[in-house]
């Protein structure tokens, strides 16, 4: 009986966490649709207007394309890296395994803000700032932890023998992989790929120290929108964000549960 109440209580807890963490973010998008020139909760008058905004202004569709360009690169190169650091941490044995696993984990412990600072004192004297390749470098870095942490549990899990098996019956190692690993695995490579995307695209403490006038993602856009103007496109511009990222952690949650 004691056991049923206690449930309860952390239920009902676990639902006030939940709503307090929720309810901001989801107060975001009426606003989004409001026919207003000011942020106004409730809306008195509902439009597309801001959409319309977001969707045609150079600047907002600008920033939208470049981070969706660079996710899209970050998450192939983060993956290839991140799967093959896996890889590397699971399948070998050597003094320094351990260290060398923290530095990949590094960028998941240390704060933003530091890591920031590091990445612009170092492209600053590399000529790296303001650049793509110093964007996807950097946010590549903050990617790999992600993959590899997922790809490294897939491996895990993952039963040896069916490669002593193939490699038996005289399957050469990179067929043994194709063939037998990476299907076996894919889920968490996937899984990896998502957050990797999400990480990439949704990144703004770096991508400020790393921008220019003529390269800005979208969250360094919205930033300067916040600090500098009172613009409600940014409430269209954070629920196209908040929309995104909920699917794609949808989707890095069902390939979890596949992979389970």
């Amino acid at each position: 009986m004691r056991s049923v109440g206690l449930r309860r209580a952390l239920v009902a807890l676990g639902i006030l966490i939940g709503a307090w963490l929720l309810v901001p973010t989801l107060i975001v998008i009426p606003i989004s649709f409001s026919g207003e020139d000011s942020f106004a909760f409730p809306p008195s008058s509902w439009s597309l207007r801001h959409y319309e905004t977001f969707f045609t202004e150079p600047s907002w569709l600008n920033a939208l394309l470049v981070s969706i360009q660079l996710a899209v690169i970050v998450t192939v190169v983060a993956t290839l890296l991140g799967t093959a650091a896996a890889f590397a941490l699971s399948r070998t044995a050597f003094r320094g395994r351990g260290v060398l696993n923290g530095l990949f984990l590094a960028p998941l412990i240390v704060p933003g803000i530091v890591v920031a600072v590091a990445v612009y004192a170092a492209f600053l004297q590399w000529g790296l700032i303001g650049t793509p390749v110093g964007f996807i470098i950097a946010h590549t870095v903050l990617a790999i932890p992600f993959v590899t942490v997922n790809v490294g549990s897939a491996l895990g899990g993952f039963d040896r023998t069916l490669e002593r098996a193939a490699a038996s019956l005289g399957a050469s190692a990179p067929a043994t992989f194709r063939a037998v690993t990476l299907p076996l695995i894919m889920p968490g490579v996937l899984s990896g790929a998502v957050f990797a995307f999400v990480t990439s695209f949704d990144e703004v403490v770096v991508s400020i120290f790393v921008q220019s006038p003529q390269l800005q993602t979208l969250p360094v856009r919205m930033f300067t929108s916040v600090t500098n103007e009172v613009d409600p496109t940014i409430a269209a511009a954070a629920t196209v964000v908040v929309t995104l990222t909920t699917a794609l952690l949808t989707l890095a949650a069902t390939l979890r549960r596949t992979r389970a």
